[in-house]
């Protein structure tokens, strides 16, 4: 039978505590027990761990034996802020896919309202990268940004290989480009109406090369879910 898994809030090298709405869940609803065996999360690691108090405040486990995890999918994904109700959606499938880092960009084309509110949802974007990882079993999670202009983002990346999905892109393929093998990738994903050239050109000076999903539009959240599957697919072969 699978265990639950937990990612922990604090820990030491010997023990590991769930505290806020992780402990009231797991000690309100599910209510735990002293001796009750879990899979939690701690400092990157994932342990067998053993209930040892189990309060609505704080939920405190002794760490056991570590346990094998797969590593997570080595994909930066630079994300342009789009409507945030679609965006988080994106936001949790990239996590569950394996995404290892989160760049929410202010591109040109991202309405002015998002921009100026995109800073104050990253709490939440952040507890729904958390959510997200312990729900699909992940042993991390996701680094999520803080909302940048697209320079400055361009400037955070460092992975080997860095694609762009791009419209007006129509011969190459993003499998085709991770044909050759790659230790890691960014993946560019454009806001609702596109890059604009201005944009496109600072991808190409930066060494970002376009690639497309295929021969239809897709929405910027089906395009991160896609990319990241093909990703998935060529990058764990």
């Amino acid at each position: 039978m699978t265990r639950r898994r937990w990612i922990a809030d604090t820990w030491t090298e010997t023990t590991a505590s769930l505290k806020g709405e992780q402990a009231a869940h797991l000690a309100r609803v599910l209510r735990a027990q002293p001796g009750q065996v879990f899979d939690v999360v701690a400092d990157g690691f994932l342990h067998r761990a053993e209930v040892v108090s189990a309060t609505e405040h704080e939920v405190v486990f002794t760490l056991h034996e570590e346990l094998e995890t797969e590593s997570a999918l080595p994909v930066h994904l630079l994300m342009a802020v789009f409507k945030f109700d679609h965006m988080e959606w994106g936001i949790e499938k990239a996590t569950e896919l394996g995404a290892a880092r989160i760049t929410p960009v202010i591109a040109r084309r991202t309405e002015k309202h998002l921009a100026q509110a995109a800073a104050k949802r990253v709490e939440r974007w952040r507890r729904i990268v958390r959510e997200a990882a312990q729900q699909s079993r992940r042993s991390d999670v996701p680094e999520m940004d803080d909302p940048v202009m697209l320079k400055m983002a361009l400037g955070m990346v460092s992975a080997e290989k860095k694609l762009l999905l791009a419209e007006t892109e129509q011969e190459n393929s993003l499998r085709a480009a991770l044909e050759d093998g790659v230790a890691s990738v960014a993946l560019g994903i454009g806001p609702e109406g596109g890059w604009t050239a201005e944009e496109m050109a600072l991808f190409s000076e930066s060494g970002w090369k376009h690639v497309t999903l295929g021969p239809r539009i897709l929405r910027a959240e089906t395009a991160a879910i896609a990319g990241l599957a093909v990703c998935g697919a060529m990058l764990s072969r």
